[in-house]
């Protein structure tokens, strides 16, 4: 009696993969192979077998393993696949040492590979005539296009503007003290600390704060200085109407002094000294908003300000034609409201949500 060793049966239902070619742009194939050939797949891509065409896994973490022609593929470890005709080797250099590699397409990961990159610094794609090009584990780059493409690593860097001082930090955290140092100011001369990121209001922070640099849209530290008075007491701010507590504390955080004031039955917070960006004519106003009764169920629209805010450009802003008189000081409105996509939802929105919108107004006008 003989036997037989069984042949694998890789026969299945059809199998969903990706391919890209030289645009590497993937498009969705089917091939009917539960474990296909390099050649099943440049065949499935339109290639034929005298093209000679080079298969390249290309996996989650970003290596490129190459597919012999009668290797059979674990799709379990991923359904993306480069497929490119290619007869050369291509020059490549990495913080100036040569490589060759014998496809037209290279990884991100490939390359750190190759030029044993430290996982913590950057890889960049050094370019002409325009910024460096910062390169993913995931990234394709086609070494085809002419020249020498030449790739360099760098220890990451992180940006932070201190009141107009750029500073330049190799660690992306930094304590607020130590910003104000490297920036030259004295931290204890006393100042006013906020920090400005984009689309949020400004947040006030101490000088034992840690800012992390990570945080997306982190603009700058914006310093104020203290106020000093001849020693009279501070004026009791009024209270009319109280605010939420969520409110209260971040005015209160702001380091701004406000109060409630109801005037000819409308409600209306002020908050004076309120710093505007640099481009107005003037540096602080009176801001004020007009507070519905029954907030935060309806919603809180517009703002004011005392005195009127103009440009040094002297062009005019559009929509601030509404005018209002509060406790006997005239204000300028600022005709600003929610679009249709992001409207007011009175169980997020509130006083804090609606100042970042004022802010956001007040900035794009001067371009920030």
């Amino acid at each position: 009696m003989s036997i037989q060793e069984a042949t694998p049966d890789h026969r299945a239902a059809e199998q969903a993969i990706e391919v890209a070619g030289e645009n590497l742009e993937f498009r969705q194939l089917v091939i009917e192979d539960a474990a296909p050939t390099g050649a099943q797949i440049t065949h499935a891509a339109g290639f034929t077998a005298a093209q000679q065409a080079t298969v390249l896994h290309f996996l989650p973490d970003g290596e490129l393993e190459e597919i012999r022609p009668n290797q059979n593929v674990d799709l379990g470890k991923g359904r993306q696949f480069v497929v490119v005709e290619t007869d050369r080797l291509y020059i490549l250099t990495i913080n100036g040492e040569r490589f060759e590699w014998p496809s037209r397409l290279i990884s991100g990961a490939v390359l750190r590979k190759l030029g044993k990159v430290a996982p913590e610094d950057e890889l960049l794609l050094d370019c002409v005539d325009q910024p460096d090009r910062l390169i993913g584990p995931r990234d394709l780059v086609d070494l085809g296009k002419g020249g020498i493409e030449a790739f360099i690593s760098r220890k990451p860097t992180w940006k932070l503007n201190v009141q107009g001082v750029l500073l330049t930090l190799h660690q992306p955290t930094i304590v607020v003290r130590q910003a104000l140092l490297d920036a030259g100011f004295n931290p204890d001369q006393g100042w006013q600390i906020f920090l400005i990121v984009k689309n949020q209001p400004k947040r006030a922070v101490t000088l034992t704060d840690t800012v992390d640099l990570r945080t997306p849209g982190i603009e700058k530290l914006r310093l104020t200085p203290t106020g000093v008075n001849n020693g009279e007491p501070a004026p009791k701010p009024r209270r009319d109407f109280d605010v939420l507590e969520v409110d209260e504390k971040y005015l209160d955080a702001l380091g701004c002094f406000w109060e409630t004031v109801v005037d000819s039955g409308h409600r209306w917070l002020l908050i004076h000294n309120y710093r505007v960006p640099a481009g107005y004519d003037q540096q602080m106003v009176t801001l004020a908003l007009l507070i519905p009764t029954t907030y935060p169920g309806a919603e809180i629209d517009m703002f004011y300000t005392n005195p009127k805010l103009t440009l040094r450009s002297g062009q005019p802003i559009d929509r601030t034609q509404v005018s209002a008189i509060i406790c006997g000081t005239p204000f300028n409105g600022w005709s600003r409201h929610r679009s249709g996509a992001a409207p007011w939802k009175p169980a997020i929105d509130n006083v804090v949500t609606h100042l970042a919108l004022v802010e956001s107004a007040i900035a794009k006008e001067v371009g920030q």
